[in-house]
């Protein structure tokens, strides 16, 4: 792609929007930025690039000086019939995402992982693989650092571990991962992608460059990615928890692959088969990179899992905090309250996401949540689903503070308070990590309230 002599808006100022400006301000590009919020820290990310030489554009201007523009750059959060993209189609011109930026110019090698959960697990599960083998490995994309960043410091030996979700699938062309992994398919972002059919086609479009001399790391007991193999010329690799298969399985008890016993399930410091499959995705492709078993499984026995997924974050008067808030979906949540043990009080609610809830509360019905509180935009939604399967031990509370109060006051000593919330965090929240630090900071506001409480009063509880 030539930089210099073309003009680039950049829409959308996150962390690929500031990534990809930078990016393409040091190819010697002409760089126009737009964001429709004008304050906080995107105004703070405008000034800083306005300062290396970006023009900052303003909504009353952006039409006009769009038309100046060879390359719309567009954010993974908006989507692509949002009508500044549209308008750029109908002219004819092209359209990327920045991660695209990062594809067009990585010269090492590549993991890609898709999926609809468990993705930042396996990534980081791969990158401490490859790692403890001595190698260059930088996790990247979805996980937090936007690839085009990381190009220059991967250079020609690096390995690129790289989390692809289906926003940045939508502008995504030029990637060829030496090995692709799609890890699961269940309902996500119907808001976004209307319905199963185009989320389904976006995940495949990881393995679209794929040729002969690639792989593709399928969980065989997705039916929907089983299928993908017949969609690619990249030779599969298969991994299941349920049978041998050729590529990663469990038997007798342990992590296998083709054959190779690895080490016991049991020495996986994570619970839940959902974690069980991301492991055997990591193992399938590191093994493909050529790491011995020993190195795979001293670093999996090590890995202590990522921050907002099933993370125990301390414990008040015998209430155990679990911070789970990247579950974003129900899928995910559902994984969590079937691993979660013990009794808990579940958190549950946000932004809608186009799904039903439904199959999370069957799920609920027989696991060890003992009571639900839902909160959030969607809340009336989720409060449906459940009295629609007959489940009735919840509380309706709508804002976020106020519902993880009543929840901690609900749970008694020995259970868990579980923030599994099965939906987006946008109705209060800028990301899922927000929410999750927001989470950790009620657990220390109402621990000191209990400290500053009068000693009677501690007693009498007790």
């Amino acid at each position: 792609m030539l930089y210099s002599g073309q003009t680039f808006l950049v829409a959308g100022l996150s962390r690929s929007g500031l990534a990809a400006s930078e990016y393409l301000l040091s190819r010697g590009a002409k760089v126009y930025c737009f964001d429709d919020v004008e304050e906080g820290s995107v105004a703070a990310t405008a000034n800083a690039l306005r300062e290396k030489g970006c023009v900052i554009l303003h909504k009353e201007e952006l039409e006009r000086r769009s038309a100046e523009c060879d390359i719309l750059v567009l954010s993974p959060g908006i989507p692509v019939d949002h009508p500044l993209p549209v308008a750029f189609k109908r002219a004819g011109k092209r359209i990327i995402g920045e991660m695209e930026l990062g594809a067009l110019n990585l010269a090492c090698p590549s993991v890609a992982v898709t999926g609809t959960n468990g993705k930042t697990t396996t990534v980081t599960m791969l990158e401490g693989i490859f790692k403890a083998a001595g190698k260059k490995s930088v996790a990247c994309g979805n996980i937090g650092r936007p690839l085009s960043s990381c190009v220059k410091e991967l250079g020609e030996d690096g390995l690129a571990v790289i989390e692809v979700s289906s926003f940045q699938l939508e502008t995504l062309a030029s990637l060829r991962p030496h090995v692709a992994v799609v890890l699961n398919i269940a309902e996500d972002h119907l808001n976004r992608h209307y319905n199963m059919e185009n989320y389904i086609y976006l995940k495949s479009r990881i393995l679209k460059n794929c040729t002969e001399s690639e792989y593709a790391v399928l969980n065989h007991d997705d039916p929907v990615v089983r299928g993908f193999a017949e969609k690619t010329k990249a030779r599969p690799v298969w991994f299941s928890l349920r049978e041998p298969v050729e590529g990663g399985y469990l038997s007798e008890g342990s992590f296998c692959f083709m054959g190779e016993k690895l080490f016991p399930v049991s020495e996986l410091p994570l619970d839940g088969e959902h974690n069980a499959a991301n492991a055997l995705a990591a193992i399938c492709a590191a093994k493909l990179f050529g790491v011995g078993n020993d190195t795979i499984a001293s670093a999996l026995k090590t890995f202590r899992g990522v921050a907002h997924r099933l993370q125990r974050i301390g414990e008040l008067d015998g209430v155990t905090f679990i911070d789970d808030s990247k579950a974003t979906n129900v899928d995910s949540a559902i994984k969590a309250v079937k691993s979660v043990r013990g009794e808990s009080v579940l958190l549950v609610g946000g932004k809608d996401k186009g799904y039903s809830y439904e199959p999370l509360f069957d799920a609920v019905k027989t696991s060890g949540v003992v009571h639900t509180v839902i909160y959030g935009e969607n809340a009336f939604r989720v409060l449906g689903a459940a009295l629609k399967k007959g489940y009735t031990a919840v509380t309706l509370c709508r804002p976020f503070d106020v519902a993880v109060r009543v929840a901690f006051l609900t749970a008694k000593r020995g259970q868990n308070l579980l923030l599994s919330p099965a939906s987006a965090s946008f109705d209060s929240f800028r990301n899922y990590e927000e929410r999750g630090e927001r989470f950790k900071e009620l657990l220390g506001i109402l621990t000191e309230e209990r400290r500053e409480r009068p000693a009677e009063e501690r007693l009498a509880e007790e």
